[in-house]
């Protein structure tokens, strides 16, 4: 189990966008279980919505990537990465997320070759999924600078054609 200081260790999430509070289990580089207390002091709940406090799915899918970035972190030469999202599959939003809710969230890796992967990922309210989603992720060194004239999506298309091809 890793508390918050751990998990501020390993991501560069901070307050307000740092959407997990507890790392339940941990198998680097296989799987991951988080947990996200929802409450009613999120800024994003005076927006979304005044009487009707929501979750933004965005954010859920942010929580869950959050749990897959520990799992991905904490294997062997990947400290200090980012990773980024290439894209995502097969996403649901089953139940809204309130506030009072806790949130966990599974996350399993389907594959990965070298520095890219694809991850399945369940967030679950009192057992029941709540959300779901495949996210296509590459790790990238925090200090990096994108090549010159390098657009951010032919590397994410190359990104995606190694991970089909591997």
């Amino acid at each position: 189990m890793l508390d918050i200081e751990e998990i501020r260790a390993i991501l560069p999430h901070r307050y307000p966008f740092l959407l997990v509070d507890r790392i339940l289990e941990l198998e680097p580089g296989k799987r991951a279980v988080g947990m996200k207390n929802v409450t009613i002091n999120e800024e994003f709940f005076e927006g979304h919505f005044p009487g009707h406090a929501v979750m933004p799915g965005v954010l859920l899918l942010e929580s869950l990537a959050q749990v897959g970035g520990v799992m991905l972190l904490t294997m062997t030469g990947h400290a200090g990465k980012l990773a980024y999202f290439g894209g995502m599959d097969n996403v649901r939003f089953r139940k809204p997320i309130l506030p009072g809710d806790v949130l966990v969230s599974e996350v399993t890796m389907i594959k990965s070759r070298g520095l890219i992967g694809k991850v399945r990922g369940v967030g679950r309210v009192n057992g029941q999924v709540a959300v779901e989603g495949e996210f296509t992720f590459a790790l990238v060194d925090r200090d990096s600078k994108k090549k010159s004239g390098e657009a951010p999506n032919e590397f994410f298309a190359e990104s995606e054609r190694a991970l089909v091809a591997g």
